[in-house]
């Protein structure tokens, strides 16, 4: 019998803005040019306990504006309605305990994201290195699946019922909104995690939301004649908000 467990390491990635220089009520660079008839003159959030208000003066055609495909919010106001990027996960020292050959050990993480990027976001995954005894070097291989349908890679889900199927694998199933491949809409559908630097999409999404969230449902098998041991590797999560 064998004791694993690993890391999971949450890592982050921003896409930055284009730097700009402006003048007067020219706003341009390499990419895009703004000409702007003013700028707002004044600008705020009064409140007291009968009312809280929200203005904008001095700029032309503040407000909102709402067509088929758009949406635009023109002025001060509507800044404290931006949704912050933000990623969080839950558990993230997971212990698969002691382990028995055949006998299949799952365990569980939740991603939780909140997304207010234009062209939505993704969440990336990968491992440093197949789960391994350090002290002697072994590792247990990724999952190939392997029942009577496709064999899963780290791009391909497959199949994985059988307990004479061994390896390490995982699957991603939703939570809040539709975040996973469609690829694990099938139960018992696992892939391969992919080893660093490679990764690939866990999560991924091109709506604007708050706490969209999956869970990822980590598998372990062994064969009997794997050797015993203490076996780790680090799962990389990076959240990518897409611009």
């Amino acid at each position: 019998m064998k004791k694993l467990f690993f890391f999971l390491v949450l890592c982050f990635l921003y896409s930055g803005l284009y730097s700009l220089s402006a003048n007067a009520q020219t706003m341009s660079n390499s990419q895009f040019m703004i000409e702007m008839g003013n700028f707002n003159s004044i600008s705020g959030k009064p409140s007291n306990g009968a009312f809280s208000l929200q203005y904008t003066s001095g700029q032309t055609g503040n407000g909102l504006y709402v067509g088929t495909n758009y949406k635009v919010r023109a002025g001060f106001q509507y800044i404290s309605s931006i949704i912050p990027f933000r990623f969080k996960i839950t558990n993230p020292i997971v212990n698969f305990g002691v382990v028995s050959p055949t006998s299949p050990v799952l365990r569980t993480t939740t991603l939780t994201i909140s997304n207010g990027s234009a062209f939505g976001y993704q969440v990336l995954t990968s491992q440093n290195h197949n789960l391994r005894a350090n002290a002697s070097g072994v590792e247990i291989p990724p999952t190939v699946c392997g029942d009577s349908g496709p064999i899963c890679t780290t791009t391909t889900a497959g199949p994985w019922t059988s307990n004479l199927n061994y390896g390490f694998g995982y699957r991603c199933d939703d939570v809040s909104g539709t975040n996973c491949s469609s690829q694990f809409a099938t139960a018992n559908y696992y892939e391969q995690f992919a080893a660093s630097p490679s990764a690939v999409a866990v999560m991924s999404g091109s709506a604007v939301g708050t706490s969209l969230s999956s869970t990822v449902t980590y598998k372990l098998n062994i064969s009997g004649s794997q050797p015993a041991g203490l076996y780790t590797n680090v799962i990389n999560y990076i959240a990518v908000p897409m611009f």
